[in-house]
């Protein structure tokens, strides 16, 4: 006998990047204080909600393939309005609509906030995309579905100061806007009460927080007050822009135990003309000097950067360039990216395009060269006892507890497998490294 579908339940499907993420927490709340039913399956909706990513080619595809798989629900199942919301509506506007008729309203990035009155009005208007940087941000007591407990994201601020010739997001998210501090602190001290162990500060670039706030206002005056407002939890912030680590943020980072010791800087690349097609305003040495500068201070400190190969322009020494930066800093977490291309972009009309076959093979020569280094570094922790948050179950019968160390970032870094763990989900504990793989490791616990 097949249930009833309860006339208020709504299905939302978030794409994308941890911001993304948190932006579709703070709608589910929302819907949830709305009277919503959140349901987990799109068959069993009748609504269906999509927070979209538009960042890149593949980010593009991949959202709009879901938007048509989604589709069927709309046109021959229990779905009775389609929502797609985000990014890749607001890069591509009403073209977008046009293209998919399923659906029943378009949301810009600058409209998240209006998804519960688009499911709630009888005639909602099927298209709004107001200026991003007008929309209201979150306040710590609004409403917020936590999905990835332990783990808690928080942005910080929305847009981008910087001017990438490579990047959309200042078009889809506006010039920078951050939070005022205060509601960034009291949101995090309100996770921490809700489970969150973990809480990962988040922005399009996290180092430019307070820029637009006025003097005194930074990440580093936040990370302290957010250590101070949480201070079981352990804090991560991610993207930082190299000519903004300062000493000021790397002596926070230094003298409080429960901010993570990790840096993710990405560079992009390490070739001076490669950076400023790019429009980058850092020169290849600075981020080099800066790596160096962080490992002396805190030598433990986990480094992490992120590299976009394929660039136009691009040759084989400024390639090899890169694969000296990779074997000089010997980076703990390295991700590497091939250029993606599209009308839009201001570096769509760069001469020297290269093939997508060379920027693949350059990604791939890359991450062999980093495999190593990365093993390098985890053989360093054998037989070696490590802290260890508990996040999951794993499917390995040996080890059948999952949980990361303060060394890696969630989603992006390699995972421990526990044995011999009793403790619950976001519980930490200290565990003896047995075995030390590529990306991952397995311990057994002490407690």
């Amino acid at each position: 006998m097949s249930r009833k579908i309860d006339e208020k339940s709504v299905y939302l499907l978030s794409l994308g990047c941890a911001r993304n993420l948190a932006d579709s927490e703070s709608v589910l709340g929302a819907l949830k204080k709305a009277g919503y039913i959140i349901a987990e399956e799109p068959q069993k909706a009748r609504f269906i909600v999509v927070n979209t990513c538009g960042f890149i080619r593949d980010a593009v595809e991949e959202s709009i393939e879901a938007v048509l798989t989604l589709a069927i629900h709309r046109t021959a199942g229990a779905c009775r309005r389609m929502v797609v919301a985000g990014c890749l509506v607001e890069r591509y506007g009403k073209e977008l609509a046009r293209s998919i008729p399923e659906v029943d309203v378009f949301l810009g990035t600058g409209a998240l906030d209006k998804i519960t009155a688009a499911l709630s009005d009888p005639a909602p208007d099927k298209f709004s995309t107001p200026d991003p940087f007008l929309r209201a941000a979150p306040r710590p007591g609004d409403p917020r579905l936590l999905t990835t407990l332990p783990t808690a994201y928080v942005k910080i601020s929305e847009g981008c100061p910087e001017h990438c010739t490579f990047c959309i997001i200042p078009k889809l998210k506006g010039p920078l806007k951050s939070r005022p501090e205060r509601d960034v602190v009291d949101e995090c001290r309100r996770l921490a009460e809700e489970g969150a162990a973990e809480i990962v500060l988040a922005a399009q670039e996290t180092t430019a927080y307070g820029l637009d706030l006025g003097p005194g206002h930074n990440l580093a005056r936040l990370l302290e007050k957010v250590a101070s407002a949480c201070p079981k939890s352990w804090i991560r912030f991610l993207y930082a822009h190299p000519l903004r680590v300062t000493d000021e943020l790397t002596d926070v980072v230094a003298s409080l135990d429960n901010i993570m010791k990790y840096f993710d800087i990405p560079v992009q690349h390490a070739s001076d003309a490669v950076l400023k097609r790019m429009g980058r305003r850092h020169a290849g040495k600075d981020a080099e000097e800066l790596f160096h500068r962080i490992r002396k201070k805190i030598p433990q400190a986990a480094l992490r950067t992120t590299i976009l190969v394929g660039f136009p322009g691009e040759t084989r020494k400024d390639f090899l360039e890169l694969v000296r930066l990779v074997q000089e800093v010997k980076f703990n977490h390295l991700g590497v990216f091939t250029y993606s291309d599209d009308t839009d972009l201001a570096s769509h009309g760069l001469p020297a395009h290269v093939t997508p076959k060379t920027a693949r093979k350059r990604r791939e020569d890359l991450m062999e060269i980093q495999a190593d280094i990365s093993a390098e570094h985890n053989l360093a922790h054998l037989d070696k006892s490590i802290e260890v948050l508990v996040t999951g179950a794993s499917d390995d019968p040996d080890f059948p507890v999952l949980g990361r160390t303060r060394f890696q970032a969630p989603d992006v870094d390699g995972l421990v497998f526990l044995s011999g763990n009793q403790k619950p989900v976001g519980s930490v504990v200290r565990a003896r490294v047995a075995r030390a793989e590529t990306y991952d490791l397995y311990a057994h616990c002490e407690e």
